[in-house]
């Protein structure tokens, strides 16, 4: 008998017009660009399915993968006239891959028709009820090539791995048809709307709990409906027994059944069947996730609480939820087509570049401005390069040394693949629930008030709230919702001004283990000092710059004093200490530390005028806000210049002590962003022509002692530099996506030399699905602020917080501040605020 994966595929004889690789066989065409891993259902920390390009891995020759890079089961087949085609699983087939912020699609041809398998994860960050629902959505269409009906049908299915079990392996399932279950075997209803919902949780849920990341606790959830399908049918079971079944006679039996372990070739399956019959096109679609009732465990004054959902505040129950989601499918689409067109007309407006043609509001494929692929570029635009030993670094040839990039690439094309790629992993990062003091389904008024917002760090530490996480994140929501940083900020304040915290600078996080935000009572959380409350603060004056809201910043500027105290005793000088960079090891004298805090210690001389002491600041706080006046900050700064920069007047180093290192000046973002004018304009200036002397194949290390970098902080420093420095730092990632030798989701840590793989460090530091890509976003965040390709490094006069053409800077200008008109610079960004329920 044949072998079960031949059984599942008839190999299709036509081709695709791709790019053959040495043996002339035809290679995944991707745009905008080629990321190490394509996202399929990535929503929260726990719905994250990737599709690796690995080793020209594609949706059809290998399996979905969670973040972790651990398989997931997700099945896809068409049947066209009798012949079984895997879209989704382990076959191959020609195919084409594009890619925007909310879509993945993925064209393969099979026989006589095309076949389109489009993921689809609206990115809507002013819309928190969409945002919130833990659901995805796949979209299967089959479309002829030969103007004939062909007799088609779809099956799909997935697997139990998509929820952790506990030490028994046990999972238990049901299906419902619209939200009543069925048992045995269920007499098919084939309405077009009905709604099939398979669901299932681990045998002994541990809620809270996770084992290899994954959760140990909540309902994992694969619905569709008929659509139209001559028949429609189901079934449960071993997956070798019921995909079988399904070549054999392209149905299902119409049974659930019972619980059972299993493995391999007996595990378990959910799957569904349409059979449409001799159609010239035909569409199926499917919603994927993981629901969990409660999502946070949270420490308050009344204690732990357990907090629900932020979607029970807009749809109530599951089933409810589902519907609504399924129903929504039309509207999210327009609504993510708008913000799709906003983004990339934002990028071109960043750049003073032409638009595109407007995208369709539902694109498929994906209307992306343009393909960027480092393969379609000549090799001689890369700048020459001699390769060192195997041990050695390489190095730019001695008499050119303005980097190295990709010069003939479209900057604003590359910047637009990175931002596009980035967009789903920031947001797959966040939970949105509900605070412990609002109702748990407010019906009445659907989705109003405010969610408390908790991130992940995902691939690292586990932390929950990791302050140093969101920091390089912040770019992301200072340009797409400035509300969802305060929403997330909200958490620490809270425990540091409930008395749980007992350390005199800011946390490092909100809890060791995600998700439980449950503190740090005795303070023996990961201490970076510096590096925490300068960002707890930066943060928090962005969030009022980027939103006009001032009563926020007040609320919480006594617990701010107190950060801003420690600052003024060691950030100009900083002890050893850990900065965001933890992986390269503690440090004393960190320049780019001293940096940071020095810049803080400004915006809180703004606010000492903002909000003058207050009896809920102590003595001490005051006596320490009157310590940190214009006269301080520059004082400060002279001696930053004289201990920070190289005696050779060229760079800056990486610690004052240390005269012949350097490193990313990343932090001097944040004086440029906020207009705050701390920073000399000659060092920004310095460190642009610095960059470009010391940039290897992939950008510029992070600092002299290794040869790996950071994109985040790439951008970042880049959003500092001239021009040409810019666009080499920018060319620089995108070329990297195209010829990394990295596998998982958008890693923001890697090699500039060799292959672009994971460092090559001792411990082996692998960053994978990481929110910091939000870093990516930082010349969005400028344009915010009326900054553009075309403003000079370290300019920050003249145009900043100009919105709609009008400059907003009001009558407290002169004191150092400004604000800018929040309604009209809200209405920019991705998607709209959220009223009703769909």
């Amino acid at each position: 008998m044949l072998s079960y994966p031949l059984l599942l595929l008839a190999f299709a004889t036509q081709s695709l017009t791709l790019t053959p690789d040495a043996n002339g066989n035809s290679l995944p065409s991707y745009s905008p660009a080629r990321p190490p891993a394509v996202p399929l259902a990535v929503r929260t920390p726990y719905l994250s399915a990737w599709s690796s390009t690995y080793n020209q891995g594609t949706l059809n020759t290998v399996s979905p993968i969670f973040w972790t890079g651990d398989a997931l089961g997700w099945t896809g087949i068409v049947t066209v006239d009798g012949i079984s085609y895997n879209y989704l699983g382990n076959d191959l087939l020609p195919l084409t891959v594009a890619y925007d912020a909310s879509y993945s699609n993925f064209t393969f041809l099979a026989g006589p028709v095309n076949i389109t398998a489009s993921f689809f994860s609206p990115v809507l960050p002013k819309d928190l009820c969409r945002t919130s629902i833990p659901l995805s959505y796949l979209s299967t269409t089959v479309q002829s090539t030969d103007d004939k009906p062909h007799d088609v049908q779809f099956y799909s299915d997935i697997n139990s791995a998509w929820v952790a079990t506990g030490e028994d392996g046990v999972m238990n399932w049901e299906l419902f048809r619209n939200g009543a279950s069925i048992n045995g075997t269920g007499n098919v209803t084939v309405a077009p709307d009905t709604m099939y919902s398979w669901i299932y949780e681990p045998g002994s849920p541990l809620p809270f709990g996770e084992a290899a990341d994954r959760p140990r606790w909540g309902n994992v959830a694969y619905s569709t409906q008929p659509m139209g399908a001559r028949n429609f049918s189901f079934q449960s079971g071993p997956a070798l027994n019921i995909r079988y079944s399904y070549v054999n006679s392209h149905s299902l039996a119409n049974n659930v059944s019972t619980a059972y372990n299993g493995t391999w070739w007996t595990e378990a399956v959910f799957a569904y069947a349409h059979d449409f019959g001799p159609v010239s096109k035909a569409e199926v679609r499917y919603t994927v996730g993981l629901i969990q009732e409660p999502i946070i465990r949270y420490l308050t004054q009344g204690g732990v609480a357990q907090l629900q959902p932020w979607w029970k505040s807009c749809y109530g129950d599951k089933f409810p939820m589902i519907k609504i989601h399924w129903d929504d499918f039309k509207v999210a689409q327009q609504l993510a087509g708008q913000a799709e067109r906003q983004l990339a007309s934002d990028v071109k407006e960043f750049y003073h570049v032409s638009s595109p043609e407007p995208a369709p509001d539902t694109p498929s494929p994906v209307q992306s401005p343009s393909t960027w692929r480092a393969s379609a570029l000549p090799t001689q635009t890369i700048l020459p390069y001699i390769d060192g030993s195997s041990d050695a670094y390489g190095f730019l040839d001695p008499d050119n040394f303005t980097g190295l990039g990709v010069p003939d690439a479209s900057e604003s094309d590359s910047y637009y693949a990175i931002v596009a790629l980035s967009a789903r992993q920031v947001m797959g990062s966040f939970v949105y629930a509900i605070p412990p003091t609002v109702s748990s389904c407010n019906t009445s008024s659907p989705g109003s008030g405010e969610p408390l917002v908790f991130l992940k760090e995902i691939s690292s530490d586990g932390n929950v709230g990791t302050l140093d996480v969101l920091f390089p994140t912040a770019p992301f929501f200072l340009y797409a919702n400035p509300e969802i940083l305060k929403y997330s900020l909200e958490p620490i304040f809270q425990l540091q001004e409930g008395g749980f915290y007992p350390n005199p600078f800011a946390m490092h996080d909100i809890g060791g283990s995600f998700p439980n935000a449950t503190g740090h009572i005795s303070g023996d959380d990961e201490a970076m000092p510096v590096e925490e409350s300068g960002n707890l603060i930066l943060m928090s004056y962005a969030y009022y710059k980027f939103s006009g809201h001032s009563d926020w910043l007040q609320r919480h500027y006594p617990t701010l004093t107190r950060s801003a105290s420690y600052l003024l005793a060691f950030s100009k000088v900083p002890a050893a200490q850990l900065s965001t960079d933890d992986f390269a090891g503690r440090m004393i004298n960190q320049t780019n530390l001293g940096i940071k805090g020095i810049i803080a210690l400004k915006t809180m001389s703004l606010m000492s005028r903002m909000y003058p002491a207050t009896s809920t600041t102590t003595n001490a706080d005051a006596d320490a806000m009157g310590g940190v006046t214009d006269a301080v900050v520059k004082a400060y700064y002279a001696d930053w210049e004289r201990y920070g920069i190289a005696p050779s007047r060229d760079h800056t180093l990486l610690a004052y002590q240390w005269r012949s290192s350097w490193g990313l000046l990343y932090n001097i973002y944040l004086d440029k962003l906020l207009n705050l004018g701390v920073v000399d304009k000659a060092v920004y200036a310095m460190q642009s022509r610095w960059y470009a002397r010391v940039s290897q194949l992939y950008g510029v290390p992070l600092d002299s002692r290794h040869h790996y970098t950071k994109s985040d902080w790439g951008i970042w420093a880049a959003a500092t530099c001239s021009a040409s420095t810019r666009k080499m730092f920018v060319t620089s990632i995108a070329y990297w996506l195209n010829n990394t030798a990295t596998r998982f989701p958008f890693t923001d840590l890697y090699e500039t030399i060799g292959d672009g793989g994971y460092p090559r460090v001792p411990d082996e530091v692998t960053f994978k699905a990481r929110p910091v890509v939000g870093g990516h976003f930082a010349l969005l965040a400028l344009l915010r602020t009326g900054q553009t390709a075309r403003s000079e490094a370290g300019d920050t006069t003249g145009s900043l917080f100009v919105v709609n053409g009008t400059n907003a800077l009001n009558s407290t200008e002169q004191e150092g501040y400004v604000s800018f008109d929040v309604e009209s610079t809200l209405m920019n960004g991705f998607g709209e605020p959220r009223g009703e329920t769909a």
